[in-house]
């Protein structure tokens, strides 16, 4: 069993530190954003040390990795995020389990989302992932795309559109990090202002958080930052 990292409630308040400092620089509330502790490879008593230093979200990117450890914290009141890419035979299980996916892309998969959500439970929170460099190795819509898949999915009658997520290139510098998060910023507003009523923004990790607040994030997903490496 592996063990968490001794230094994990210091890691947590550092990441908390350096959210509140990016907040303060832009006049944000740092009640605005919330941490997603990126938990894939790491074992469930690793989530429960991460639980008990104040993370309440984690974040999952495959479903047969993920269900176990949603079984084995089942009663400490967190919340799941389905931050990797959905594959339609795992569909089922997503709706079934968690209340959040990021990286919706394709109509037909909002389609079988929405088709497998209990309903007994509340609609399914969604984001639209949104591949803003046109990388080939990342999925997501292109911003052309995002309008028409936008209004679509908010059709849905068991998801929730709340939002748009990215997966920007990696960059240095903070002025180019920022470039791509304030183009997500701006295909949301671009949302909103035609009535979409988005509230979320999905983006930056553990090597841009900063930025990511800085240019409206809500959610960001960080691994790394808490938990160190990945376990290989």
């Amino acid at each position: 069993m592996l063990l968490a990292p001794q230094n994990l409630p210091e890691n947590v308040r550092e990441v908390r530190a350096r959210i509140a400092g990016a907040c303060t620089q832009c006049g944000r509330s740092v009640d605005s954003v919330t941490i997603v502790a990126a938990s894939k490879s790491w074992p469930p008593n690793v989530l429960e040390e991460a639980a008990r230093a104040g993370i309440a979200h984690f974040g999952e990117s495959y479903v047969q990795e993920a269900l176990p450890k949603l079984e084995a914290l089942a009663g400490m009141g967190l919340t799941w995020h389905f931050i990797g890419q959905v594959q339609a035979n795992k569909s089922r299980h997503i709706a079934e389990s968690f209340s959040w996916v990021h990286a919706l892309d394709r109509l037909r998969l909002a389609e079988r989302l929405s088709a497998q959500r209990p309903y007994y439970a509340p609609p399914l929170n969604v984001c639209i992932q949104v591949n803003l460099a046109g990388e080939a190795t990342k999925g997501g819509v292109t911003p052309g795309e995002l309008p028409a898949l936008a209004a679509a999915v908010a059709e849905l009658p068991r998801l929730v559109l709340r939002g748009l997520m990215c997966l920007p290139p990696a960059e240095q510098e903070v002025s180019r990090q920022r470039r791509w998060f304030a183009l997500l910023r701006q295909l949301f507003e671009e949302l909103n202002a035609e009535g979409a009523g988005l509230d979320t923004l999905s983006m930056g990790m553990s090597a841009d958080l900063e930025a990511a607040v800085m240019e409206g994030a809500t959610l960001v997903r960080v691994g790394t930052a808490l938990f160190g490496p990945r376990p290989t």
